[in-house]
């Protein structure tokens, strides 16, 4: 039975409460350090290792590591890179740059040295942190990053010119002043992922957490609640997994859980079960294997989840209806993205989830679908999904500062006040939101305008299939026609009859003009590292096919 619906009643009683001064070290640890009981990290390696720790015991750390940058010359206002996977000195590193009126600057261990240089010589970072898995793609370019000053090794990454960060801590005090900083101050910059150009390095406010919370609170059916635990294998780096999970988590004095590892199936249910996780940020794309590799977990799991919130890309009602059935779940999907983050999305405790939606305008954030020229569209009517900078009056406090160093793009981010966030959607007569693709990924084929995430969606209904992206190729008598490239499911080989009966799939659930006329079987798709499938390089390889001399 369906809860009754609350959300006019909670998006027309919320009003914005941001403090004039505003940190967030202290928000996120110094606040809850003195009770010493209270634990805000427990931590796993794929080794094995394990350790736990209290905000006491992150806070003295923290403590110490702001003394010690402050007296290798780090000042406020520089940028200080964190080029660390899901780790505790990664959540230390974080509270001690925000305390100190530094600036972070997420870097993921993932990125390969043109990827770090190009970051770090737009950032003029003047600190890094690394480890021994990040350390070699720094050095290949240090030399060309002319105001990095002071670099830090965690666990054995050590090299001439290194500082130890056990060495350096244990030498530091353990006490430490926070800056008073202004809500507005800057804390961070959060590259884009570079899928539509060049990564832009966009810059935050201490206040930006506080734009994240409602969104937070509601897509985790009102975090937090006794026994609440959360997880997710987002990394650290990005802003799904510091400003949906690690700090948002802190910022209500409740425990979160790390795991440094690659993600795998079987382990994610395995850290579920150990840790009585209740709490989830899974991608779309993590949820998508667990239900392939594990069809019904319970069976072999004991897990008590009690909510789950996916982002990135379309859940699609498959994936939905596995959660709730087989996980015990309903999925809160949510919408934002760097530079406007969690301003959409779902709360099953309070208002009916449409599957396959993601969601209505969170509270505090005034959300519409716009043409080019800022004007909003009828309800159906697809569109680009915006965000207005405030709300009867008031500024949202979710918004990005500005774009570093790159004043022309911080101006093209906007339609008058509309904030753009590049994102095709439609909403309905309920005011839900059915995301569409990214503005690049619409398909113009026949005069029909066609979103990817519907048909991927159905794509994985197929019992053959574990993953599926759509594309529209160039056609001169369509303008485009619909590419599908298709992983499929162990066991499964590529035939013409499996890509007609896949064809027949879609056809017989779909609109006529949705089916894919084109399919290639893949063995990956090229995807972010947040989980998002890059449809722009199917493109581009489709686009070079064509350019290509015919033979």
């Amino acid at each position: 039975m369906n809860p009754p619906d609350r959300y006019d009643e909670l998006y027309r009683q919320f009003r914005w409460q941001v403090p004039d001064r505003f940190n967030l070290g202290w928000n996120c640890c110094g606040q809850w350090a003195p009770d010493r009981t209270r634990f805000a990290l427990y931590w796993e390696d794929e080794s094995g290792e394990t350790r736990a720790y209290s905000f006491w015991d992150i806070q003295r750390e923290a403590n110490r590591l702001s003394n010690a940058l402050a007296a290798l010359g780090v000042v406020r206002g520089e940028r200080v890179a964190i080029l660390l996977p899901q780790r505790p000195e990664t959540a230390i590193a974080y509270i001690a740059i925000f305390q100190m009126g530094a600036i972070a600057l997420p870097l993921s261990h993932l990125f390969g040295p043109e990827a770090l240089e190009y970051r770090m010589q737009n950032s003029e970072a003047c600190a890094a942190i690394v480890e021994p898995t990040t350390i070699a793609n720094l050095w290949a370019v240090k030399d060309r990053l002319p105001a990095l000053k002071v670099v830090i090794g965690v666990g054995g990454a050590v090299e001439a010119g290194v500082h130890p960060w056990d060495e350096l801590l244990a030498r530091a005090a353990s006490r430490f002043a926070c800056i008073d900083t202004h809500a507005n101050d800057p804390a961070l910059i959060v590259y884009t992922s570079g899928t539509t150009g060049p990564p832009k390095g966009a810059l935050k406010a201490h206040r930006v957490l506080l734009g994240n919370i409602p969104g937070f609170v509601h897509s985790h059916d009102f975090f937090p609640q006794p026994g609440d635990m959360f997880w997710s294998p987002a990394d650290w780096a990005w802003t799904g997994g510091l400003m949906d999970a690690l700090l948002p988590t802190w910022h209500f004095g409740q425990p979160i859980l790390g795991y440094r590892g690659r993600f795998d199936s079987d382990r994610a249910y395995y850290l579920i079960e150990k840790y009585g996780v209740r709490n989830a940020f899974l991608f779309p794309t993590a949820l998508k294997l667990m239900m392939k590799a594990m069809p019904e977990p319970r069976q072999r799991y004991q897990i008590n989840l009690r909510s789950i919130m996916s982002g990135g890309e379309s859940v699609g009602v498959t994936v939905f209806e596995w959660a709730r059935e087989q996980l015990g779940v309903t999925i809160n999907e949510i919408f934002g993205q760097t530079e406007i983050n969690y301003v959409v999305g779902n709360c099953q405790a309070a208002w009916p989830v449409k599957p396959g939606a993601i969601g209505r305008p969170y509270p505090g954030h005034r959300v519409a679908i716009i043409d080019e020229h800022g004007a909003e569209v009828p309800r159906g009517e697809l569109g680009e999904i915006a965000v207005m900078r405030s709300v009867d009056g008031v500024p949202d406090p979710v918004f990005f500062l500005e774009y570093w160093k790159n004043p022309d793009a911080t101006r093209d981010k906007f339609i008058g006040d509309w904030g753009c966030t590049g994102d095709q959607g439609r909403m309905d007569e309920d005011g839900y939101i059915w995301y569409q693709g990214r503005s690049d990924d619409v398909i113009k084929s026949s005069g029909y305008r066609i979103g990817p995430a519907e048909i991927e969606s159905c794509l994985v209904k197929h019992p053959a299939v574990a993953n599926a992206a759509v594309i529209g190729k160039p056609d001169e008598a369509r303008g485009a026609i619909i590419k599908a490239f298709i992983v499929l499911q162990p066991g499964q080989s590529a035939s013409k009859q499996l890509e007609e009966d896949i064809r027949q799939h879609v056809r017989g659930r779909l609109a006529p003009y949705e089916y894919p006329r084109e399919i290639e079987f893949i063995d990956a798709l090229p995807m972010t590292t947040t989980g998002k499938v890059q449809r722009k390089q199917l493109r581009q390889r489709e686009e070079a096919k064509l350019r290509e001399p015919s033979r």
